[in-house]
């Protein structure tokens, strides 16, 4: 029997996350919504993740997104909630919110439903935001393909954690 939770692909790269964070001093955030904390989930399956997670918010609607992280209603009505303006804003406010050194966002459309012609399901955005650090918001759209709720979800938790490696 396993002692973790999660797939071994995310435990793997969890362990990564947080051996390398910790090496290089650094704390982390996650700003999630279409994952639901399990960047968090599995962050937290590695013994000694307190050292470099510094906290995750799970805001899933955008009313969350607006009083947790401070995102601006504009932003939602102009870009949507599934946009590099809104996960930069994510990341922003996480940062901001935490004493973390680095947060990364996540806001997708894992399905089955909730797609459109412009986003549809399984196109998910991130973004990281490092304390201090100025130039370009860092964003990245994925679009995983309508590959089932689970698998986007899995997909984009995997790409999180790898935004969150030193």
């Amino acid at each position: 029997m396993s002692d973790t939770l999660l797939p071994d692909d995310i435990e793997t790269l969890a362990r990564r996350v947080i051996e390398e964070n910790a090496r290089a001093g650094r704390s982390v955030a996650l700003a999630e919504s279409c994952t639901g904390g399990l960047v968090s989930a599995a962050l937290t399956e590695v013994p000694g993740s307190s050292r470099v997670l510094d906290r995750g918010f799970v805001t899933y609607s955008n009313e969350a997104k607006r009083e947790m992280l401070g995102v601006s209603s504009e932003i939602i009505e102009t870009f949507g909630a599934v946009s590099i303006a809104c996960v930069w804003a994510m990341a922003q406010g996480a940062v901001e919110r935490s004493g973390a050194d680095v947060a990364v966002a996540i806001s997708g459309v894992a399905g089955p439903d909730g797609g459109t012609d412009l986003k549809p399901v399984g196109t998910v955005v991130f973004a990281r935001v490092v304390r201090g650090q100025d130039g370009d918001p860092e964003g990245e759209l994925r679009s995983f393909g309508n590959v089932g709720r689970a698998e986007i979800r899995r997909q984009a938790t995997l790409c999180a954690l790898e935004l969150l490696l030193p």
